[in-house]
């Protein structure tokens, strides 16, 4: 991967990353969120005080300062637990928190390895017939897909293998802009997910030049790096607007793999006997020739 001008491969801090995280979620709460008095005080910084946040957690404000300044040292899951539940955090943040406060000690797979796809798999891919699926991978990767998602997607194999990840898609390409009528909400979730894979791995040389990369190319995504929200991936519903089909609602579910935690099969489905799954059908039937007739109609 070609770096930028101005993007870093160095590895991510992971005290800065704990510092930041735990500043940005206590800027969240208000003290009426968390039952505390509000006594309309002037606040010089947003969210609650570093002095009410260990006065909920049960711990010292100088053992708190020092964990939000990034020296997660020692701290045991007792005190996490009881931090997490302060801040009010959702189970993906709890398990962000968790990552970059005491990082696992056991062997992983390298990070920068690239991941693989079981041919039994790339069956069960070509198999759901009718039915737009891919697997995604470590920092968004696209790893493999069928016949459907490059109909409805775009078809990823025409792009350069460093091109196939929703990041560099959703930030990097204008037809993505107008493919997710949900722009906002998709780019707020890949961010996320990156997020996310920072936490697990901090040392991913490929992730941190993707983010620099990113970063350098758009403000959007540094806006939204910044907030250091996380995600995990789950479920709900796209609202696209196809080139050749128009406007389509589809559903989607991630499936979590049993022998790679780290890659998720992803499927689409319409509701039955609706516009959308009219507009499924058309697609099915042109197959591939759906990709190249939808950007002659993007150019159009």
């Amino acid at each position: 991967m070609d770096e930028m001008p101005g993007a870093s491969s160095a590895p991510l801090d992971r005290r800065a990353e704990l510092s930041e995280f735990l500043r940005t979620r206590r800027a969240k709460l208000k003290p009426e969120d968390v039952g505390l008095p509000d006594f309309g005080r002037h606040r010089r910084v947003p969210g609650l005080r570093r002095e009410e946040l260990a006065q909920l957690a049960g711990v010292s404000v100088a053992y708190y300062t020092r964990l939000e300044q990034g020296n997660g040292r020692n701290v045991s899951a007792e005190v996490l637990d009881s931090i997490a539940r302060a801040l009010r955090l959702t189970d993906a943040e709890h398990a962000h928190l968790t990552h970059l406060a005491k990082p696992k000690q056991l062997k992983k797979k390298p990070a920068a390895r690239t991941q693989q796809v079981r041919g039994a798999l790339r069956q069960l891919l070509d198999s759901l017939d009718g039915l737009p699926a891919y697997i995604s991978g470590r920092r968004c990767d696209i790893l493999a897909w069928n016949r459907m998602a490059a109909a409805v997607f775009g078809d990823f194999g025409e792009l350069p293998p460093q091109d196939r990840n929703w990041a560099r898609l959703v930030f990097l390409k204008p037809e993505y802009r107008d493919l997710y009528l949900d722009w906002d909400q998709k780019a707020t979730d890949v961010v996320s997910y990156l997020r996310m894979d920072a936490g697990c791995h901090p040392d991913d040389s490929r992730l941190s030049a993707l983010v620099g990369e990113l970063s350098v190319k758009s403000e959007e995504f540094r806006r939204l790096w910044a907030r250091h929200d996380v995600k995990e991936k789950n479920h709900g519903v796209k609202h696209l607007r196809h080139p050749l089909v128009g406007e389509v609602f589809l559903s989607y579910e991630s499936f979590n793999l049993p022998d790679d935690c780290e890659q998720y099969l992803v499927t689409f489905h319409a509701e039955p006997d609706s516009p959308s799954a009219d507009a499924l059908r058309l697609l099915a039937s042109w197959g591939t020739d759906a990709t190249r007739a939808g950007s002659s109609a993007r150019q159009a």
